[in-house]
């Protein structure tokens, strides 16, 4: 599968992050991108919107520094994430400003939008869409998005329920364009696992929690290095969306994980950060359920390192594995 030049070559890693409400900041972004990923964050973590104009303005500012200073190791570029759901009352202005500083990347999330697309395509982004399920997919390619974020089973936060063996393949069926898959990914094996099933970038949010760039408390942080699979809890209860958390700040919320009441989806607010939406990501954490592959809380730079050293092993791993097929093969074949 083709991958358009912003995202081909400049990439150090084949990896997205992904953007994280309330956690990710230009301190974030700024690390994930001079590592050789794509480094994200969402537009309504800038809060007033003018923080919003500060962030895009050092972001590109250090990114084009540190290119200068390293031409042999640039930079990979960064994407802004827009939610593009009604309740949403300040997608426009940060449309606009991310228009000013020609942000290469966008994310949209919780609606597709024509117009918004074609604004991004008019400064020479691109978009890419983030979908649990095959139909929704299709409609953002009609509406002129240029790839998708399949969102699986396990993916930290707002998360679908579907395989991401089945969501991806679903989605090459018809679709040649970039796919990035999140999901439960926090180790290199899983990024090269990812393209094996037909995806062309790595889509990773929690691990980049724990770490220290990241604006997570610090006993967020902690929990989920001590956390597993195990105790991931997926319920819509805190935004009106289905969603995966951990359950240890569930029970200190005072709620029982094993029995959470259904929300009424009608009444989820994903827009400048009302009571709930607050409490639901201050207080109750998002987290997927790929976390068993954590043990420390490094640097970003460092995370993205090791990552690398992951992905390059699997790598050889997996060609030694299919040698030794191979030359099983034809050693049946000789018989």
């Amino acid at each position: 599968m083709a991958l358009p030049p912003v995202l081909r070559d400049r990439l150090r890693l084949p990896v997205i992050g992904s953007p994280l409400f309330i956690i990710s900041g230009p301190e974030l972004v700024i690390a994930q991108c001079k590592a050789g990923m794509v480094g994200s964050f969402p537009s309504l973590n800038a809060r007033p919107i003018s923080q919003l104009d500060e962030w895009l303005a050092q972001i590109t500012e250090e990114l084009a520094a540190w290119d200068k200073a390293n031409p042999d190791l640039p930079s990979a570029p960064f994407a802004v994430n827009q939610i593009v759901h009604k309740t949403n009352n300040r997608l426009e202005e940060d449309v606009e400003l991310c228009a000013k500083y020609k942000v290469p990347v966008m994310i949209t999330s919780l609606g597709a939008r024509e117009d918004l697309n074609n604004a991004v395509h008019g400064w020479g982004g691109i978009v890419l869409h983030d979908v649990i399920t095959d139909r929704f997919a299709r409609k953002a390619i009609e509406k002129g998005a240029d790839g998708l974020v399949p969102v699986a089973a396990g993916a930290g936060g707002h998360a679908g329920g579907t395989s991401p063996f089945a969501l991806v393949q679903e989605i090459r069926e018809w679709f040649d364009g970039p796919v990035a898959l999140s999901g439960s990914i926090a180790h290199g094996r899983s990024i090269l696992a990812a393209q094996a099933m037909g995806a062309d970038l790595a889509y990773i949010g929690s691990a980049f929690i724990a770490t220290q760039e990241a604006r997570a408390q610090q006993g967020y942080k902690d929990m989920i290095v001590e956390s597993g699979a195990s105790d991931i809890v997926y319920s819509n209860l805190f935004t009106g969306v289905h969603g995966n958390y951990l359950r240890p700040s569930i029970v200190n919320a005072g709620l029982d994980p094993d029995n959470l009441p259904v929300s009424d989806p009608s009444k989820m607010n994903f827009g400048s950060g009302g009571n709930q939406e607050a409490k639901a990501w201050r207080d109750i954490w998002g987290c997927g359920q790929g976390i068993g592959a954590l043990k420390d809380i490094p640097t970003a730079g460092e995370l993205v390192a090791r990552f690398s050293a992951e992905y390059e092993a699997a790598k050889q791993e997996l060609a030694a594995k299919t040698a030794l097929t191979a030359g099983a093969a034809m050693a049946l074949a000789a018989e």
